[in-house]
């Protein structure tokens, strides 16, 4: 994965994620959408087999774009983290 920043402002950050599709932007635009600091979290994928996703995150400016970003990270991570653990539990035995 890598990203590019195509715009950035003090609310808003405009990103293109080369390597990843609908799965991770998706989870990461309805994370991110979770928090009250972010106004607006939208992804777009013009062709489907040609382009790469282009991630808008604006904020209502008490929060910058890029720790909305790396808030919504971490969750997605201790999500994981936890999915994986009660998976492990409910296998054992």
């Amino acid at each position: 994965m890598r990203l590019t920043v195509l715009e950035r402002k003090p609310d808003e950050i405009v990103i293109e994620v080369d390597g990843e599709g609908h799965t991770l932007c998706n989870l990461l635009e309805a994370v991110l959408l979770e928090d009250e600091e972010v106004e607006y979290a939208s992804y777009n994928i013009s062709h489907p087999l040609a382009s790469k996703p282009v991630i808008t995150v604006k904020t209502k400016g008490r929060k910058s774009p890029e720790d909305a970003l790396k808030d919504a990270a971490k969750k997605i991570l201790d999500r994981g983290r936890s999915l994986r653990e009660e998976f492990e539990k409910a296998f054992q035995g």
